[in-house]
């Protein structure tokens, strides 16, 4: 399936709105409803597609529950297969003459913003035999060039390594892939892994069928039927990139950032832009899910793990809820240590049993009101490696974490601590 698939029964919005602020102004006036809005002032015959991709939306079109996701994206980042290379797609029916990013439909949503954003794309990079495909947020700095927030990871990595040697990376920069793609391009490891591997086998799991790549000019493959991409090389140049609203809804700091010349640009006809408005639903999913796989990985190492949320007001990234099923009294703060483990950016995590329902705040803290005690189930980590979304970290970076042992001790009796409602 394509990206555009899955907007069959999305509705569609013919009234003219701009690309500057009118993408949010349009989601705001319908309650950030999904919508397709196919008049956009700056970019005719473009359209632009947005709240798309929330949890439950995303788990309905794929016939799944959130759960099943999460064990789903743990089986194919443990079971990779190999993309298929086609001659053609979808993706080059339409060529600009010259790179015009001021053409396309990007929007620039908060007037905080510092300008024009693609906060849905995703950048496929190979350099030294390896290959990353991962989100960046860019800052459109003109008709050929974006800035791209970098975190040290492992795109980060190759673009050191590569200006060490005073050479640049060919890239790709993606614009509406198909949803298996964008959930492999969140995906974290603590190894270098070929992302398009999970991609493929995501796409086998749910469409049958390995996923097609077509190749750039640049050598850089992508997916055949996404709606956008653009040939691109990270230079080793910087500008300044941000003010920018991003997950937690506070604006991140301004910073020198990596400079990306595009070099060309390709898209399908009558092609739908994937405009993600940073910290609604919609970006909550695509960062937050995919870190639930590695979390529960880590906590089953330990102890028997059976879900995991990470929660709408930890920002879909800085808490979760883990449920597991304790053999041992200490297993609880195991999972809580495990947890931090697995997702090294959360902030605070709390253990509950399986009768749980981990996406259910008011039974999570009925959980805690019940079975926790605060000064022999609560763990406190301090000078912690902090998030950067986190705006109350430290100026060396580094917070405290904690976490709540919400579980029962399994040498207890369980009528007592049992809701009969």
């Amino acid at each position: 399936m394509a990206f555009r698939d899955h907007l069959d029964s999305v509705p569609r919005v013919s009234d003219e709105i701009s690309c500057i602020h009118g993408i949010l102004e349009h989601s705001n006036a319908v309650e950030h409803a999904p919508f397709v809005a196919t008049s956009i002032l700056e970019a005719p015959s473009h359209s632009v597609a947005a709240n798309i991709l929330s949890r439950d939306r995303l788990c309905a079109v794929l016939g799944i529950n959130p759960g099943e996701l999460i064990d789903i994206l743990g089986e194919a980042m443990d079971n990779r297969s190999d993309p298929s290379i086609v001659e053609n797609g979808p993706v080059f029916d339409c060529k600009q003459s010259a790179p015009m990013l001021t053409k396309l439909p990007i929007p620039w949503h908060y007037p905080n913003d510092r300008g024009r954003y693609m906060s849905a794309s995703i950048v496929i990079a190979e350099y030294g035999g390896q290959r990353n495909v991962s989100f960046h947020r860019q800052f459109v700095r003109d008709d050929g060039h974006v800035v791209a927030r970098l975190v040290p990871r492992h795109l980060r990595t190759m673009v050191d390594t590569a200006r060490n040697a005073g050479e640049e990376i060919p890239i790709a920069i993606v614009n509406g892939a198909d949803p298996v793609v964008l959930l492999a391009a969140a995906m974290s490891f603590n190894e270098a892994i070929d992302e398009l591997t999970v991609a493929s086998s995501l796409h086998e799991k749910f469409y049958g069928r390995p996923l097609e790549l077509v190749k750039l000019p640049n050598g850089i493959v992508v997916p055949a039927d996404s709606e956008y991409a653009m040939s691109a090389f990270i230079t080793c140049d910087d500008d300044l990139e941000a003010p920018y609203v991003d997950i937690t809804g506070t604006l991140d700091d301004e910073r020198m950032e990596p400079v990306f010349r595009i070099t060309e640009i390709y898209h399908r006809k009558n092609p739908i832009f994937h405009a993600l408005i940073p910290a609604l639903s919609e970006h909550i999913t695509l960062m937050g899910l995919p870190r639930a796989p590695t979390i529960k990985s880590a906590v089953s190492e330990v102890v028997e793990c059976h879900d995991v949320h990470m929660t709408v007001g930890g920002c879909g990234w800085l808490s979760s809820v883990i449920s597991i099923t304790p053999k041992n009294p200490d297993d609880g703060k195991k999972a809580i240590h495990a947890a931090f483990n697995g997702h090294k950016s959360m902030k605070m995590v709390t253990v509950v049993n399986q009768d749980i329902d981990v996406a259910n705040s008011a039974r999570v803290e009925w959980a805690l009101m019940t079975r926790w005690q605060p000064d022999v189930d609560t763990v406190i980590l301090s000078k912690q490696k902090g998030s950067s979304l986190d705006p109350s970290r430290g100026d060396d970076g580094l917070t405290a974490k904690i976490g709540y042992d919400a579980t029962l001790d399994p040498n207890s009796d369980p009528g007592p601590f049992t809701s009969v409602l």
